[in-house]
């Protein structure tokens, strides 16, 4: 599956990397996130709760962020189990540009997954996923103090 996008973000590009940073905010922004914890410089753990369609599953992963450009861009890779539920991987693209007072971040996301989510069908995996980046946005504008603006 791919997915990718651009949100306009009223804070200036070193506030937003600082956010896409910080275990805290990302933890608060990230729908289902339970937890969040820096394990390494550029290594952290999660567990996140999803839930598709009739599917209910807690993921257990790791995070690590690669070919880091300063304020920015960065790409992150991930790797979750689920148990029954199955796995899911992926990495994404993430760049951020200055635009007027604000910035620009654009991603760009693969990812894969198996066992039983992997069967409940891709249209219903991808509405998921568009929901949960819209919350994810909705959310860090919230905390940088501003109003989302989609593209």
């Amino acid at each position: 599956m791919d997915f990718d996008g651009e949100h306009k973000i009223e804070a200036t590009r070193a506030e937003v990397w600082r956010a896409l940073n910080d275990p805290v905010v990302l933890a608060g922004c990230i729908p289902g996130c339970e937890k969040l914890e820096q394990t390494g410089t550029t290594t952290y753990a999660a567990t996140v709760a999803v839930r598709v369609g009739s599917l209910a599953a807690r993921f257990s992963g790791h995070l690590t962020l690669e070919d880091v450009v300063e304020a920015e861009a960065y790409t992150l890779k991930g790797q979750g189990q689920g148990g029954v539920a199955g796995f899911v991987g992926g990495s994404a693209r993430v760049s951020l540009a200055d635009d007027g007072g604000g910035t620009l971040l654009r991603w760009k996301a693969v990812g894969q997954i198996g066992g039983r989510l992997a069967s409940v069908g891709g249209r219903l995996l991808h509405g998921v996923a568009s929901k949960s980046a819209a919350e994810f946005f909705s959310r860090l504008n919230d905390r940088l103090g501003s109003k989302p603006d989609c593209i």
